[in-house]
């Protein structure tokens, strides 16, 4: 099936729009083609459109007949999107659109990630801003750049530019939450150096690599206990430490926010050594596939002979560092004490860099309570310290405080009880929203959180359900029609 399919799905007009949009490039930090589009779309409708100095677009449209004096409604979601996509797809994400399929009663992409995440919540936006017949008070749409890798375009956006009392932020990815308080993030980065060395003599040369992981978003699933292939490849090396093996290069993950899925290492192996090596080597390989059996079916751990070219650690600097990886943390920190079920602090180990003298290790530590998201952040500061490492913390953003007696969630728990006949979970997420972000310069806003269901966010596993999407359409046209 092609991406025509897509279009023929209901609410056609929603789809067709998901369809335009992920037809353009949206990497974050690369957002200027989709703000164009964006921007030009409100343009044609001739709605009062604006590109704030950050890039955030903000679309303004009048209530309807007998709903102009109605209570202003924000709509938000961001337009960028996590890129992710399986080492055996040939994909372009500066130049490609999306290719997507329907698979029962699911769209996925082919290979990469879907871009539901936050795409759907941006043409169930544009669908509004489009319509004729669907009755709404005034609504101010923002669409935010930057979410994923920084939440920049949140962070600058000003105060004044919005006159709503209420806002809909519509990224949450399970249909029946209600989503009122989210984590904050800070950045924690190591960067060293490390002394080098020609490659032995009778030292063999192979290539090791960590893959076929499940990985996922690093808020809404770390709870999981889904492998981590930076972790795992560590974990190997360090375990074989003692057949004398030598690190070259290692490459592993990509972005701060997903659960990484892949890692290879280029190493070397004493000839006299390789028997033994390979027997604890496949000992081990079969002891994680076990572990890791139920969260990470297809996970696959290769040894392979490969050139080794360039040079290698020196073994004390090599030591070293195995060891502060190992002592890194990595998952959950530690569950909310007051919130059954919350991930109150937790640490994704997301990429690590190794080659020619120089390594990168790159975290996201998460937490609702700052002050032990930030003890978890000197943990890893201090790890790394030892080695000599410079550690940087950025990026830091502050979580979003619930307030479970507004009257926006309220009436949307009522409308949710009436329409659906059960009760909708109305919580505190471990993802970063931009709500947090927003309240400091709008804090008499009302806001709330919600979406259709999306599987596999931030992984080419990302999947959105489509009668989850009507569902949520539905929902979304009656708290319009019932705001007052």
């Amino acid at each position: 099936m092609t991406n025509e399919a897509i279009r023929a799905l209901e609410p056609k007009a929603l789809w067709n729009h998901f369809a335009d949009l992920n037809a353009v490039p949206r990497p974050s930090k690369k957002e200027e083609r989709v703000i164009q589009f964006m921007k030009e779309f409100g343009e044609k409708l001739g709605l009062p459109t604006q590109v704030d100095h950050a890039g955030n677009v903000i679309i303004k449209k009048p209530g309807t007949k007998g709903k102009e004096k109605m209570t202003p409604v924000a709509l938000q979601s961001h337009l960028d999107m996590v890129h992710q996509k399986n080492n055996d797809t040939h994909f372009n994400f500066d130049t490609d659109g999306i290719k997507m399929k329907v698979d029962g009663d699911w769209v996925k992409a082919e290979g990469t990630t879907l871009g539901a995440d936050n795409g759907i919540g941006v043409a169930t936006i544009m669908t509004l801003l489009e319509s004729t017949d669907i009755p709404h008070p005034p609504l101010e749409a923002l669409f935010t750049i930057d979410e994923e890798t920084g939440m920049t375009g949140a962070f600058e956006l000003k105060g004044g530019l919005l006159d709503a009392y209420i806002l809909l932020n519509l990224d949450t990815e399970e249909d029946n939450e209600l989503t009122i308080g989210c984590a904050g993030g800070v950045d924690v980065t190591a960067k060293g150096t490390y002394a080098t060395e020609a490659v032995p003599q009778g030292i063999k040369g192979y290539r090791l690599s960590v893959k076929g992981l499940t990985g996922g978003h690093s808020g809404t699933e770390i709870h999981i206990g889904r492998g981590n292939a930076n972790k795992l490849m560590n974990r190997i090396l360090l375990e074989n430490e003692g057949h004398g093996i030598r690190v070259s290069t290692i490459e592993g993950g990509s972005l701060r926010n997903a659960i990484p899925r892949e890692s290879v290492a280029s190493i070397g192996v004493p000839a006299d050594k390789v028997q033994a090596f390979t027997k604890d080597f496949e000992k081990l390989r079969d002891t994680l596939k076990s572990e890791y059996g139920t969260t990470d079916p297809e996970l696959q751990i290769e040894l392979a002979p490969a050139d080794l070219s360039g040079k290698v650690m020196a073994a004390d600097d090599q030591g070293r560092f195995l060891r502060a990886v190992q002592a890194c943390p990595g998952g959950i920190y530690r569950m909310s004490p007051d919130v059954e079920g919350l991930v109150q602090t937790s640490n994704n180990v997301a990429r690590i860099q190794l080659k020619e003298g120089t390594y990168t290790v790159m975290c996201l530590t998460r937490g609702s309570v700052d002050s032990e998201k930030m003890d978890e952040a000197n943990s890893i500061r201090a790890v790394f310290e030892l080695i000599d490492a410079k550690v940087e913390f950025s990026g830091a953003y502050p979580g979003w405080t619930p307030r479970p007696d507004a009257k926006i969630v309220k009436l949307m728990a009522d409308i949710y009880r009436k329409r659906f006949d059960s009760e909708p979970h109305v919580l505190a997420c471990h993802a970063g929203l931009e709500c947090g972000i927003l309240g400091t310069n709008y804090p008499d806003m009302e806001m709330i959180s919600f979406g259709p269901t999306i599987r596999g966010p931030h992984s080419p596993d990302e999947k959105v359900q489509i009668s989850s999407v009507q569902k949520f359409w539905g929902y979304l046209q009656e708290v319009l029609d019932e705001i007052e």
